[in-house]
């Protein structure tokens, strides 16, 4: 077993750079450098945790990080160990920059911020990614400039069938899927392809912004549909009031409060749709989070009427830049999106989705995502204990056991705005509550990320929120 207690020097708890980071970072050097010789077991997570002054969560992390890059291996009840480094291989320092990158328009600091659903590009296997771009591009270089189906590669849609089988319980074929350039282009091309201008479009309230800009931008009416933590009250058959052409519904994690939708509700807005000749789209967006036991199962599911359109998407999971989602439309649409697709074009860009289909396959999707899970479920309880402490006298919050974002609701007299605003002066983005209601009572709390941020960073945000608050 070698001797890593020297890193100890190299670590800079001033630094915007997480210490996780930086300690795989210098093990990576090492093992690259041929300081660390192939197989050689390294120190275990608690005992390098003392010799480093560092909490095991931190060890914990940048092992799991290596093992991602394929630098390390672990083998079950033995350890961990350094893995042999064939001819080509990534530059570490350009490894590293990659990892402590900023997006571009926030702020250089990562300690100050708290983004609601930003996932940790700092975990992102790029390795394994690079691997299979290579493939590609090696075996099939055609696919990675073109796809022949304006649906989308055929492979990345085969491989989405299997995904959704295995983890959200749904039946379908590779034939109904269509490949998009994220949720919103997913959700648009429905509205395009299923609605006509002023007609109107059930819409959850409260709910996510960006969806009732399209709305309005394509001159249709918003239907707002009182929503709480169970889902949203059903439109009414028999109002007459002209029924929405389709309703768009997030069932498995409501977005902002965070709820999932109860079976029976379920069952009531598929026997609504099909009594109303209405279509129900589902926005799936981070059901992959689930804390506590399996995801819940998709809305679509349930549907045996086949008036569901399920959306779904890759950016909170995998990589936001990478902009690729999907929808699964009924046969019986399939030459209506076609030919929406034929009028406004194609936005999914080509380049990725064959190397995608190859992640997918290849398993290391779903090693990344179970790793995820992991660790975001960690900083989650983190923030949980945080605000309890800190904050447990003005907020509280159901815990749902899902998402990527909390939702801390503010006790009477408070105004989430105006905390939001004053917490972007000081480089934290969090969001209010009551920006995302378009009419009736406003309730206020504040939507705080955790998955993109480390324990350090997730304190010092909340630190700033807290003095925030009581000066308010």
């Amino acid at each position: 077993m070698i001797d890593l207690s020297a890193i100890v020097y190299e670590l800079n708890r001033q630094s915007a750079s997480p210490l996780f980071v930086q300690l795989s970072n210098a093990i990576r050097h090492r093992i690259v450098s041929g300081q660390i010789a192939p197989r050689l077991r390294l120190p275990p997570s608690r005992s390098l945790a003392t010799d480093l002054g560092l909490s095991r969560s931190t060890i914990t992390n940048a092992y799991e990080q290596l093992v991602a890059e394929g630098y390390i291996e672990g083998r079950r009840g033995s350890g961990f160990y350094s893995c042999p480094i064939g001819e080509i291989e990534f530059n570490p320092e350009s490894v590293g920059g990659q990892l402590d990158a900023q997006p571009s328009g926030l702020p250089t600091d990562s300690r100050k911020r708290l983004h609601p659903g930003s996932p940790d590009m700092r975990l992102f296997p790029y390795r394994q990614w690079a691997q299979c771009v290579s493939r590609v591009a090696r075996l099939t270089p055609k696919a990675l400039i073109s796809t022949d189906d304006s649906f989308g590669n055929i492979e990345l849609r085969r491989s989405i069938a299997r995904y959704l089988k295995d983890w959200r319980g749904l039946e379908t074929s590779a034939e109904q899927i269509i490949i998009t350039a994220g949720s919103i282009d997913a959700l648009e091309i429905c509205v395009r392809t299923l609605a006509d201008s002023g007609d109107y479009i059930g819409l959850e309230n409260p709910g996510y912004q960006p969806l009732r800009n399209i709305v309005l931008n394509l001159g249709l009416k918003p239907f707002w549909l009182s929503t709480s933590d169970n889902g949203s009250e059903v439109p009414d058959i028999r109002s007459p009031e002209p029924s929405p052409k389709l309703t768009i519904l997030t069932p498995s994690h409501q977005f902002p409060l965070g709820g999932a939708m109860s079976p029976l509700k379920r069952r009531e807005f598929l026997q609504w749709a099909e009594q109303a000749d209405s279509w129900i789209i589902e926005d799936d967006y981070d059901s992959e989070f689930r804390y506590a036991g399996s995801p819940i199962q998709a809305l679509a599911g349930f549907d045996t009427t086949g008036r569901t359109i399920y959306v779904g998407t890759f950016s909170k999971i995998f990589s936001e830049g990478l902009r690729l989602g999907f929808l699964v439309a009924p046969v019986s649409l399939q030459t209506e999106f076609s030919n929406t697709l034929s009028r406004f074009g194609v936005k999914a860009a080509s380049t990725s989705q064959a190397a995608l289909s190859s992640f997918l396959d290849s398993g290391e999707f779903y090693r990344h995502l179970r790793r995820c899970r992991r660790i975001y479920a960690e900083r989650r309880q983190f923030l949980i204990d945080l605000l309890q402490q800190r904050l447990g006298d003005v907020i509280s919050f159901e815990d749902h056991a899902a998402g990527m974002q909390l939702l801390a609701r503010l006790a009477p007299g408070y105004d989430d705005q105006l905390i939001v605003k004053a917490a972007s002066e000081q480089g934290v983005f969090i969001s209010a509550l009551s920006s995302h209601y378009s009419k009736g009572d406003k309730q206020h709390g504040l939507l705080l990320g955790f998955c993109g941020f480390t324990e350090d960073e997730i304190e010092s945000n909340i630190l700033v929120i807290e003095r925030i608050i009581r000066k308010v």
